[in-house]
């Protein structure tokens, strides 16, 4: 059967390629330590677990909602935006999506005309630049210097800005390199994206994990001209340990919700109706889970960094948020006699069960990601393997 040009022309998720692997090795029988996906390690909150359980005993879970998601549950995002932005917005302002994923690729669909461009910071999320492909519009890569935090410049975003230009994704704090950007580079952006009526999306799925008294500064909250220029996307999926439940929503003018709404409709309907009333208990329940999985996050970075840095050749930054490691191993390529980062990936997992994702799926082939939403135990039996491997193939040079 023939395969569609779009269909063909998009690259699949490194992240999930490389856990499948995982798994399948696993599955297989062998010890493989999996550092890929980010997905936190802990099981979601007992209070959100019996929120959905109730939800399918008393019925509520048997049927639909609006495509656009429960009213209620609409209601507890604009509660707790408020709480955490400080920002108020209207039910017409709130869209509840399968998982925010899909809030990103609906958003997409309703911003692009065929060709129109979208702005990307280099190193991405896998997904940004295959999803503009997907709505017929251009991914236009902006190179972020491991040197200025992985951080881009008004310079360089004024460099690439053309007629076209219709959006520019930010994320932050960032996957893959765990970067925050402060109050006055983000009012900077936000101002040449007003000025130019380019649309900021602003991916803020892990704005409430920061670690070492770093700040999270949502670029909605800077202004009000720059908050009617934003489309916020966010979700449940990180802080709340639901990864499985699917559960994502965006905030943004009336009119764009609207026509998002429209693709709900003709695509999803409404995400499960159960893990919607999960979502509700989550957003409007105790935080405490959050701020006890964010410490634990924030001790594994603090415990493995400086044995990630001290492994030969590699050069990282530390995260300020997120929960992922992104070292630059160039120099251990050399070392090792590699020729790319994928096969360096690659023997890694087949000789020493480390499973890591290659930096080349986020625009960075010279780099390598680490989770580190996974146990302590793991991780440091995780670099001591990449320790030992590295310095096999050292040896066998």
């Amino acid at each position: 059967m023939k395969i569609s040009k779009k269909a063909s022309r998009v690259e699949p998720s490194v992240t999930l390629a490389a856990s499948a692997k995982a798994q399948a090795l696993k599955a297989a029988g062998s010890d493989v330590l999996s550092l890929t996906v980010g997905e936190p390690d802990f099981s979601t909150p007992k209070n959100i677990q019996e929120a959905a359980i109730l939800s399918i005993k008393s019925g509520k879970a048997s049927y639909y909602t609006g495509s656009t998601g429960l009213p209620e549950l609409k209601q507890a995002v604009i509660e707790r935006t408020k709480i955490d932005y400080g920002l108020t917005y209207e039910p017409k302002e709130v869209i509840i999506t399968t998982g925010a994923k899909f809030a990103l690729y609906a958003l997409f669909q309703v911003l692009l005309d065929p060709d129109d461009e979208v702005i990307i910071p280099v190193p991405y999320w896998v997904s940004y630049g295959e999803q503009v492909k997907l709505a017929d519009g251009v991914p236009i890569y902006v190179k972020a210097l491991q040197e200025n935090d992985y951080k881009i410049t008004l310079a360089q975003l004024e460099s690439v800005r053309t007629e076209k230009t219709q959006a520019i994704i930010l994320n932050s704090p960032s996957n893959p390199t765990g970067t925050i950007y402060t109050k006055t580079e983000l009012t900077e952006i936000g101002r040449w994206a007003v000025k130019h009526n380019i649309v900021i999306v602003s991916d803020d799925i892990y704005g409430k994990l920061v670690y070492n008294d770093h700040t999270f500064v949502p670029i909605s909250s800077v202004s009000e001209e720059i908050r009617k220029q934003t489309i916020v996307i966010n979700g449940v999926s990180k802080s709340y340990a639901m990864t499985g439940w699917r559960i994502g929503y965006a905030l943004g003018q009336a009119n764009i919700i609207a026509a998002m709404g429209n693709i709900l409709s003709q695509t999803t309907s409404n995400p499960a109706t159960a893990s919607q009333y999960a979502a509700l208990e989550a957003l409007n329940g105790t935080q405490e889970t959050v701020e006890k999985m964010r410490k634990a996050f924030e001790m594994r970075l603090n415990t493995i960094y400086p044995k990630i840095t001290a492994l030969p050749g590699f050069s990282v930054k530390k995260p300020q948020g997120a929960f992922y490691l992104f070292p630059n191993i160039q120099k251990t390529l050399q070392m090792c006699h590699y020729q790319n980062v994928d096969d360096f990936v690659n023997d890694l997992l087949e000789e020493s069960q480390v499973a890591v994702v290659t930096g080349a799926g986020f625009g960075s082939p010279e780099n390598i990601r680490l989770s580190y939403a996974t146990n302590l135990d793991t991780l440091e039996e995780a670099v001591r393997r990449i320790s030992d491997f590295i310095e096999s193939k050292i040896k066998e040079h």
